[in-house]
């Protein structure tokens, strides 16, 4: 569908949406009025769950990483067992107020949202997908929520825990200063006091701007079909920002209020590390400025802060975190200049979600091969499953689908990565709008360009290959080789590999942590499970000779792997009498795993 040229013909088309808009939202509210006290209750009941749980052990194998950390000084162990109970009462408040205020607003907002995209251009029966669409699956993503908040409180938690308490011989060790301590808390609480006041009215005074500009600028490409309007499904969305749009503004001057604290309490920062409660001052006065500047570069307005912005390093550079006006991406200056050419070249929007999933299709990929050249076996699968032992399968497998994702951007000579379908180039630009997805992209870049200078051969791109997937496992890498001739390597190239090998490692495991990581891994080791029982020997076993649940049938951590039946798919007939045996234990199968789900929530 074309947009409409010229002013009558654009207003007109207008007046029509606006009966068709104000009627999706209307069936919207109705839903989301009705879904969420329901989602609400479920993301509270399920997070609450799992927060008081785990509170006990949180407590107790914090304080024991604490104390076992060698990295730590003995008088920061001292300070941070001290604070500990605090952090745990503030965690216990934050959580369950943080579950019941996020179950509301997604129970509320999400069918809201999935009734306008039903009726995007190109969806089938759209009369009946905006009724249905956003019901069951705004329910069924709220108990994923609760499955992905029990993966990062247990898994992540104790993933960050054994990280504490493992000291490598490349990290620091850290210690507190007592004496800039007392200077630090004053600067701190000054901060507090002086932010909080000035940056809340200066958020206040530029709001009525941002009100009206960012409704100028919706109305002005509603008319024009231009920016979010220019695609006819998205039409309906982004009609719904223009009357969301005051929320927005309310909400940017709550996050404002809530970031003076932060940035008040970082004066306290910078005066402990500079050894300086002069510069600490300073910064107390400066962060207005910096806010300021902030705040003005994003809406566009007139460049400069009337505030002072003394000197708070003494060292200061360029390319520190609050110095010089912070251009953004997503900053209504940058979203103008760019505008004509966003019409003529359409901008590939890549989510971290897809990425997740698209590294985790290349992992089964690797795995079917690695599990046929005898890389993988059994054993590693069965760690996997119960987060003991190896480690060949959480960390070496998605590592190994990670370098080979870097090498693949090496041969292609591409400035960013390349994606595995071999066209799509995740860069600095089309990456997810997430911050902290800065993380991991800003890394992998380095190490690409690194793996480019070093120009490894194939057989050294093999060998890497080997050291990341076995985790740095010298027995299994040697009888690994055991059918050909192990590269010989001098000694600057090995410790060159071993380097590279230890620092995919090190961003798989962060990686690792992400909250959908965990049941995608899940994912994986099933299929993963089902793919080697079916290629194990091709046998098929007797009904007779089956006296308790095969292993991939058993449970590990609160999952388990189902087998088809081998014999249904080559046609063979079944005895009624087992065949009876066989539907009672797909029956005992199914309520223990409706049961281990029941348990979990």
């Amino acid at each position: 569908m074309e947009p409409p040229k010229g002013f009558r013909a654009s207003l007109l088309q207008f007046f029509i949406f606006l009966p068709y808009f104000i009627g999706l939202l209307f069936l919207g509210f109705i839903k989301g009025i009705v879904l969420c006290p329901l989602v609400c209750l479920v993301v509270t009941i399920g997070n609450s769950a799992v927060i008081l749980s785990l509170l006990p052990v949180h407590f107790v194998w914090t304080f024991y990483s604490i104390v076992r950390a060698k990295q730590i000084g003995q008088i920061l162990k001292f300070f941070l067992c001290l604070c500990l109970p605090a952090v745990i009462i503030l965690w216990l408040v934050l959580g369950i107020l943080a579950s019941v205020l996020g179950g509301a607003l997604y129970g509320f907002f999400s069918p809201i949202f999935a009734t306008f995209d039903a009726v995007g251009e190109g969806k089938p029966y759209p009369f009946f997908h905006c009724f249905y669409d956003g019901t069951w699956s705004t329910v069924k993503r709220s108990f994923t929520v609760v499955r992905d908040f029990k993966d990062v409180c247990f898994h992540s938690y104790f993933s960050l825990m054994d990280e504490l308490r493992i000291c490598c011989p490349d990290q620091k060790h850290y210690e507190i200063r007592l004496l800039q301590l007392p200077g630090a808390v004053i600067v701190s609480a000054l901060g507090i006091l002086v932010d909080l006041p000035l940056i809340t009215l200066v958020a206040i005074c530029k709001s009525p701007y941002m009100l009206f500009k960012g409704w100028h600028r919706l109305f002005h490409d509603l008319i024009g079909r231009e920016g979010p309007f220019l695609e006819t499904m998205c039409v309906p969305i982004a009609g719904l920002v223009i009357l969301l749009w005051p929320l927005a503004v309310v909400g940017a001057i709550l996050g404002s209020v809530v970031s003076s604290i932060f940035l008040g309490a970082y004066a306290g920062v910078v005066s402990y590390q500079e050894s300086s409660f002069y510069y600490g001052l300073c910064f107390v006065v400066a962060s207005v400025s910096i806010y300021d500047e902030y705040s003005t570069d994003i809406l566009d307005m007139p460049e400069g802060s009337w505030f002072p912005r003394p000197k708070y390093r003494e060292n200061e550079t360029e390319s520190t975190a609050f110095s010089g006006p912070i251009p953004r991406l997503g900053s209504v200056k940058n979203t103008a200049s760019t505008r004509e050419g966003s019409v003529k070249v359409p901008m590939i929007d890549i989510k971290p979600l897809d990425l997740l999933d698209g590294l985790f299709v290349e992992c089964r990929k690797f795995g079917d091969a690695l599990a046929s050249k005898g890389l993988i076996n059994s054993k590693d699968i069965e760690d996997a499953r119960s987060s003991k032992g190896s480690q060949v399968i959480s960390i070496g497998l998605p590592a190994y689908g990670l370098l080979y994702e870097i090498l693949r951007s090496v041969k292609a000579n591409t400035t960013g990565l390349l994606l595995s379908d071999g066209v799509t180039e995740l860069t600095t630009k089309n990456r997810p709008k997430d911050a902290f997805f800065d993380w991991f992209l800003h890394p992998l870049l380095i190490l690409k360009e690194q793996m480019k200078a070093t120009n490894l051969s194939e057989e050294e791109e093999e060998y890497l290959g080997r050291l990341v997937l076995l985790y740095g496992d010298p027995e299994r890498l040697k009888n690994s080789y055991a059918d050909s001739a192990s590269p010989t390597l001098t000694e600057r190239k090995r410790a060159e590999l071993d380097a590279f090998a230890r620092r995919i490692q090190g961003l798989t495991k962060t990686v690792s942590r992400y909250p959908t990581f965990r049941r995608h891994f899940v994912c994986l080791v099933k299929k993963l499970s089902e793919d080697l029982d079916l290629n194990h020997d091709g046998s098929v076993k007797e009904e007779g000779s089956i006296t308790e649940a095969p292993a991939p049938l058993r449970y590990f951590r609160g999952f388990s792997v189902r087998v088809k039946d081998r014999s249904e798919e080559k046609g063979v007939s079944m005895d009624p009498i087992k065949k009876r045996g066989r539907v009672f234990q797909e029956v005992c199968i199914s309520f223990n795993h409706a049961w281990d789900i029941w348990w979990m929530f």
